[in-house]
């Protein structure tokens, strides 16, 4: 399954910062046709994601009903992401 969408940089205080891009209601709705089929556990997905120039692999995590795309420092870092910027999602669902 792939999708693509525009989101804002949300960050997530704890003990450490971490940064997320809130996935739209509605590729939230198709990640939940196939999220049984896809999760490995805690219902996580796993998938491919591109954000500018970077490429990369995670899990989105769910939350209050939808999902976050987590961003690495990896994947800021070197376009200069943080909370508020607004980004391009590519992404694949892996089954």
């Amino acid at each position: 399954m792939e999708l693509a969408f525009t989101g804002s940089v949300i960050e997530w205080r704890g003990p450490a910062p971490y940064y997320f891009v809130p996935v739209p209601d509605q590729e939230c709705a198709d990640i939940r046709e196939v999220a049984a089929m896809a999760t490995y556990g805690w219902g996580v997905i796993p998938v491919e994601a591109t954000v500018g120039e970077v490429a990369f692999a995670t899990s989105l995590f769910p939350k209050d009903g939808g999902y976050l795309l987590p961003l690495k420092n990896a994947v800021r870092g070197p376009q200069g992401l943080g909370s508020g910027d607004e980004v391009t999602v590519s992404m694949t669902v892996r089954l």
